[in-house]
């Protein structure tokens, strides 16, 4: 018998799950794209996008997923042989890395693997070696998606100002913006990129990018950048059209409007802080379950090291982690990640990898409800793993919810 029938729930590293006050934002006809309304709500849309990225530079939103916002960095970040300076700490690390690539950039590749943070002594220590200043950028990811490893994007900035190199850093907020606390300015980043469905609630489709005047400056002649990429335009547009190098993404655009004024309600530390609650939730589970059972085991050791948008782990052996995603899909109505990068999909080891999403507009009962679930898909499929899982998610709730 399944019990999947019902609301079904994606717990997977988006698109993230959409709230109704989103989805109901967006349904509508479609408005007049050249005065009233749409323009009007526009306007406001520009400051509170600088507040969630703690910022006062530049915006510009894109007709794009991720890999779009990869592609509009660089085409205004670099000229074909432009050189960067890429860091890996999973697989979207090197997924910017070979997007940047593809455009004809020589891409140097720093990989740490994909358990643990970059370390900022090896980034100082390479651009000291460049000693003639040719990288242009260092590109780094904030929480890589796939394996859930958070980069210290201030130590970074150390690193490169502690060299004495001119680099812009470029950081991939893909996975973490209004999920993670980030701070634009105060870290000294010059352009970070983000997309719509995952902290921010919306359904894929917009890419963004905020931008610094030095990097607006630095990058003005880069010779990548076509009408539709070019970030200055859209950054300063004279004519409405002009946001979006074309008809505006109207839709998304009302559900963006909405799910900014959800995060305003709430409260952007608010925010960050359920996340973070709601991430200790599912690693206190991991916790449990792999206690005795070397096999069940987070992707990153260290807590400070992990996101609060997803978690990665290790449901082994192989192809337990497979078999568990199957039966909750199919006998619960909850859908997990897929173990993304660990190992090759034809490869028996990647059946042993899985990841659980928590960002966006994920509560309480929600994350509770994903675990619970787990963990009667384990005893169903007769998966071994340690007891107390659920006491201990709950007890991270309690103290967080308080009395």
């Amino acid at each position: 018998m399944t019990l999947a029938n019902g609301r079904p729930y994606l717990a997977i590293p988006g698109p993230s799950t959409m709230p109704d006050r989103v989805l109901n934002a967006m349904h509508r006809a479609a408005p007049n794209i050249y005065a009233g309304a749409l323009p009007e709500m526009v306007e406001s849309l520009w400051p509170d996008l600088r507040r969630l990225a703690g910022t006062k530079a530049h915006v510009a939103i894109y007709i794009a997923n991720g890999h779009g916002a990869w592609e509009a960095a660089n085409a205004n970040l670099f000229s074909r042989g432009d050189r960067a300076l890429v860091i890996a700490t999973g697989t979207f690390g090197i997924g910017w890395k070979e997007s940047a690539a593809a455009r004809g950039v020589q891409a140097e590749l720093l990989d740490f693997g994909k358990s643990a943070p970059a370390d900022p002594a090896r980034i100082e220590a390479a651009l000291r070696a460049d000693t003639g200043h040719g990288i242009k950028t260092v590109l780094v990811t904030h929480v890589d998606t796939a394996s859930s490893v958070k980069n210290d994007i201030p130590a970074i900035r150390r690193a490169i100002d502690a060299a004495g190199h001119p680099a812009l850093l470029a950081v991939d907020c893909i996975a973490s913006m209004g999920c993670d606390a980030f701070f634009m300015d105060d870290w000294g980043v010059d352009v970070a990129v983000a997309a719509s469905q995952k902290g921010l609630m919306v359904p894929p489709g917009l890419g963004l990018l905020w931008f610094s005047d030095r990097a607006m400056e630095r990058c003005r002649g880069s010779d990548l950048r076509t009408p539709y990429w070019n970030w200055t335009s859209r950054a300063t547009a004279a004519e409405f059209w002009q946001y979006w190098a074309g008809t505006a993404p109207t839709h998304h655009l009302f559900g963006l409007r909405e799910s900014l004024n959800m995060i305003a309600e709430e409260g952007l530390e608010a925010v960050w802080a359920r996340h973070a609650a709601l991430a200790r939730t599912v690693w206190a589970a991991f916790d449990a379950w792999g206690a005795g059972h070397p096999e069940i085991a987070l992707n990153v050791a260290d807590p400070a090291h992990r996101g609060h948008s997803v978690t990665a782990a290790r449901l082994g052996p192989a192809p337990n982690a497979t078999r568990l995603r199957d039966w909750l899909e199919q006998r619960a109505g909850v859908t997990l990640g897929i173990g993304l990068g660990m190992a090759l999909p034809s490869e028996p080891a990647y059946h042993g990898f899985l990841r659980v999403a928590h960002m966006g507009h994920v509560n309480a009962h929600m994350t509770l409800g994903v675990l619970a679930a787990m963990e009667a898909g384990m005893i169903a499929l007769d998966i071994p793993h340690g007891s107390g899982a659920l006491t201990a998610a709950a007890r991270v709730v309690a103290g967080a919810a308080g009395a």
